[in-house]
């Protein structure tokens, strides 16, 4: 492993290091500030830095947001039975609010719209951050229907729920097969026989992996969850010690939608999240993992279709060297009769004009790289790597084509995240608990 760490056996509580904050006096840097400064032969020890921002964006399944808001004048029906918030169903409840003309809701990211395939409960969300206008359709247990229309502005209750949430690294994806496989871990059906690769995770700026012992983060620790104000309160589904995640809320009103989004599979709608966590440096043992490298971090690489593990690469493999954001160069566009990346782009980050010339939303974009191998000439470029993997007896190159993961975003929200912590607009709250699995 590149860097050191001294040997000193010194401790710091978090409580000391917010006071550090608070006087000027304390170091606070990105996972990438400190892993730059490694690559650069810099030896890093508990004095040189205090606190270290981290973060993860990337599809997030287990998303869910709680809604309260009135759609009628009192006693104008008995319950709602059903509700479409711009055609993704909602569960109606748990409060049935009769005769209040409020509906509690709970929108799961996933829902797929009942009118359009390719929108869901990411893309909803993110509308409604964004503040555009929702359409509410009702069903009354009476059985009647109406339409009106609202704005999260108008929603006074409004919450973003984690089940599970920023995996210590995931997992990347092949299909060794002979027949395409349409999966959430492609937006087109996933090419067979080694042709392809997707994978997902963050690498050395994931916050679990800064932190895999959960020494600091805990229930109760404040983080930025798409940008708001949020806190873990614990595991999540199918954590475990060896590969944890997080359960936490935050609230939609304060988040930044340029960090949330529905991202379109070819097995349907998913959801896109963004985490930034602050790791407190409290010991040298911490060092250890807070110095390790995307080189140093394994990545293993399964079989789409029975997760069967095939070989072990690491996140350098997938990082290192590569572009993080896509590069548009709209004067090459050949103007071609069908844009293969705009009905392939999972973010519909990608439309043409009248005159067939293709556009490229930079907030939209997902930086996941499925535009360069769909694009017939140059406009969409960007270097994705490709890994060596030993597997079925034969040693195979196999492109990426697909990333799951924004690293571009990642840092960004690690370095807001440092500055909301320098100015005193995030402070550093110790964990009311730590968190435990049940075996």
């Amino acid at each position: 492993m590149n860097g050191a760490f001294d040997k000193t056996g010194t401790c710091r509580t978090i409580p000391e290091i917010q006071n550090k904050i608070d006087a000027g006096d304390a170091v606070v840097l990105t996972a990438a500030e400190l892993r730059a400064r490694m690559r650069a032969g810099e030896e890093i020890k508990l004095e040189d830095v205090d606190v270290v921002t981290t973060a993860t964006r990337g599809i997030m399944s287990g998303t869910y947001a709680v809604l309260s808001f009135k759609v009628s004048e009192p006693d104008s029906f008995v319950k709602a039975s059903k509700v479409l918030l711009n055609g993704v169903p909602a569960v109606v409840g748990p409060c049935p609010n009769e005769r209040l003309g409020v509906v509690d809701l709970i929108v799961l990211g996933t829902a797929h719209s009942e009118s359009d395939a390719h929108y869901g409960g990411g893309h909803l969300l993110r509308e409604m951050v964004e503040g555009k206008t929702i359409k509410v359709d009702v069903i009354t247990s009476e059985g009647h229907r109406f339409s009106v229309e609202t704005w999260l502005s108008e929603i006074p209750f409004a919450r973003l729920h984690a089940t599970r949430h920023a995996f210590k690294n995931y997992r990347a994806f092949v299909n060794p097969g002979k027949e395409s496989i349409k999966t959430i871990f492609h937006a087109l059906p996933f090419e067979g026989e080694f042709k392809e690769m997707t994978f997902c995770g963050c690498g050395e700026l994931n916050p679990i992996e800064n932190d895999p012992k959960l020494e600091t983060i805990g229930i109760g620790t404040r983080v930025l969850l798409n940008g708001a104000d949020g806190f873990v309160t614990g595991s999540g589904t199918r954590s475990s010690p060896d590969n944890p995640n997080l359960t936490g809320f935050a609230d939609l009103h304060d988040m930044n939608p340029e960090y949330m989004g529905g991202f379109s599979t070819s097995a349907g709608a998913e959801i896109i999240n963004t985490w930034a966590v602050p790791i407190p440096v409290l010991h040298e043992g911490m060092l250890e993992n807070i110095l390790k490298l995307d080189k140093e971090i394994p990545l293993k690489l399964v079989d789409l279709a029975g997760r069967i593990p095939l070989c072990e690469i690491t996140y350098g493999d997938v990082w290192d060297g590569t572009d993080l954001t896509v590069r548009y160069e709209p004067e090459k566009c050949l103007k071609c009769k069908i844009c293969l990346v705009e009905e392939a782009c999972p973010m519909g980050a990608v439309y043409r004009t009248e005159d067939k010339k293709a556009v490229h939303s930079s907030s939209l974009c997902f930086n996941c790289g499925l535009c360069i191998s769909r694009c017939r000439g140059d406009t969409f470029s960007a270097n994705l790597g490709s890994v060596r993997c030993a597997t079925g007896g034969c040693l195979r190159d196999i492109k990426v084509t697909l990333r799951q993961s924004d690293r571009a975003r990642a840092l960004k929200a690690a370095e807001e995240l440092k500055e909301k912590i320098l100015t005193g607009a995030f402070r550093l709250k110790e964990p009311v608990e730590k968190i435990s699995w049940r075996e």
